[in-house]
């Protein structure tokens, strides 16, 4: 529901899914080699480079050699990524906002800790790990969620 409403709301050129899940491993846990990133999403080989080969042409990352290994690349978020990807969880802030905007934050925060444990804490999260924002304030820190 929530991937559904967030393609509808998408704009042309915004981040799909996978390439804002990319970003958000990136940005959590810096460079990485090519193979660990695929690794930590799930994705083969293949279907990683054309992955990469989109978020490097549109300048959000950057894919370089290893020194250490000339066979390895490495693959790092840069500054227009981190921006893109900041941009991404606002959108899907939004969207979030509008699905759950029945649940105090309490509840959101009780859902989310129950989510992660389902799915497992080493899967990647979307919206980052920390969702604190939600058990500190009434409200999102920067969307006041408000039902239709």
């Amino acid at each position: 529901m929530g991937r559904r409403a967030a393609d509808a709301s998408a704009e042309p050129g915004d981040l799909r899914h996978r390439q804002l899940i990319a970003l958000t491993v990136l940005n959590d846990h810096g460079p990485l080699s090519q193979q660990a990133l695929g690794e930590l999403l799930g994705l083969d080989p293949s279907n990683l480079v054309g992955l990469l080969n989109d978020l490097e042409e549109r300048g959000l990352t950057i894919r370089r050699r290893d020194p250490a290994d000339r066979r390895r690349h490495i693959v790092e978020l840069s500054p227009d990524g981190k921006a893109a990807l900041q941009a991404g969880q606002l959108g899907l802030a939004a969207v979030e906002d509008k699905i759950l905007c029945a649940l105090t934050p309490a509840e959101r925060a009780t859902l989310h800790e129950l989510l992660v444990r389902a799915v497992g804490a080493d899967r990647p999260v979307a919206l980052g790990a920390d969702h604190s924002e939600y058990t500190n304030n009434d409200q999102h820190p920067t969307l006041s969620p408000k039902c239709d």
